[in-house]
């Protein structure tokens, strides 16, 4: 026997429909926001800071010598302590002048300007690390 099947009526539309379909929407702004809380604190680029305590003892006055100062000006002329060093002259002369401290007092400290070229001030640290730098310290503020 054959199955009867029963007519298929298709009713035209009455009108556009112009509601918004706010699914998709609350869908990609819930995607969005998962994707924020996780990746934000992936982005804190924090460095946590051990300080000393201040000691009464240690405000003793001291044999120890301050850091030599390193100063990159904004035209990118060194200065060691004060007088102008050249390129080729940086390193033997900073070699020179932390070999004339005791070991545990050869630090540097490097003042460069804020204009200066970055990419000098990064020459200048691997030559001090090579001259014998024992610490590197870096500030933009007079000491």
């Amino acid at each position: 026997m054959r199955s009867r099947r029963s007519p298929i009526v298709v009713k035209p539309q009455s009108g556009l429909q112009s509601d918004i379909n706010v699914t998709p929407l609350v869908d990609v702004v819930l995607v969005l926001l998962i994707i924020f809380m996780v990746v934000t604190p992936l982005m804190r680029r924090e460095l946590m800071l051990q300080l000393p305590s201040p000691d009464p003892a240690d405000s003793a006055p001291s044999k120890e010598l301050p850091p030599g100062l390193v100063r990159l000006t904004a035209e990118g002329t060194l200065l060691l302590e004060g007088e102008v060093v050249s390129e080729a002259d940086y390193v033997p002369r900073l070699r020179r002048f932390l070999e004339a401290r005791p070991r545990g007092q050869r630090g540097l400290f490097f003042q460069p300007d804020a204009r200066a070229p970055y990419a000098r001030l990064v020459v200048a640290l691997d030559g001090a690390k090579s001259a014998g730098a024992e610490a590197l310290g870096l500030g933009l503020e007079s000491p």
